[in-house]
């Protein structure tokens, strides 16, 4: 079945943009527990912690940036089973969020300067994936799924060996990430043009490599 588009509603509106304020000003909340939180603080010298922090600030910034994702994608899907998808893995994203900004907290940094930005251009993005078709939209959720994980893989082996604590919550973000990417495929996402992955990856090389530092 084929589905109009529709402008959202005041209520969706509304909720858009607490979403956004709370994302923005620091105050998601997890309704799991913080991963690795029993296990023991690690001891890391200065440049280690420092490693640390800015890999966790990248994914941070990564789940700033799935908040705007999911949230301009809800708003334009035209089916109303692709929205609620799109909501629930939102909150399982929010997870992520309070869990990447608690532990940055505890390595004694900052997240990104830059999340405003990391916000709106992904938000942008998310629209433009929604207006697409909801075939388009759940394919965009495949492939963001899929090169998150990779990131993620990547991270478990870049982090210090001896940040068992950072892994615990990368681990789980990664187990989250991968069954989002197969709700999206299994409700009947379309594969996206080459082009478009090719600079789906650009884009996140460029955010982590800023994220990192800013």
């Amino acid at each position: 079945m084929r589905f109009p588009l529709s402008l959202p509603g005041a209520d969706a509106l509304i909720v858009g943009f607490d979403r956004a304020l709370r994302t923005l000003a620091g105050v998601a909340t997890s309704s799991r527990p913080v991963p690795g939180a029993d296990l023991p603080h690690p001891e890391l010298d200065d440049a280690a912690r420092r490693h640390a922090a800015g890999l966790m600030r990248v994914n941070h910034a990564g789940e700033v940036c799935a908040q705007a994702l999911y949230a301009a994608q809800a708003l334009v899907a035209r089916d109303p089973d692709v929205k609620a998808r799109f909501a629930s893995a939102a909150r399982e994203e929010e997870d992520h969020l309070a869990w990447t900004q608690s532990r940055v907290a505890e390595l004694g940094d900052r997240t990104s300067l830059l999340n405003p930005i990391w916000y709106a251009g992904s938000f942008a993005i998310g629209v433009a994936a929604g207006i697409a078709g909801d075939r388009v939209n759940l394919g965009f959720v495949v492939e963001t799924e899929r090169q998150v994980e990779e990131h993620l893989t990547g991270h478990m082996d870049a982090l210090p060996p001896a940040d068992a604590k950072s892994r615990a919550i990368v681990e789980r973000m990664r187990d989250d990430e991968a069954r989002h990417g197969d709700m999206a495929q299994a409700a009947g996402a379309t594969e996206l043009p080459r082009p478009i992955r090719d600079a789906m990856r650009v884009a996140a090389s460029v955010m982590k490599s800023v994220a990192y530092r800013i």
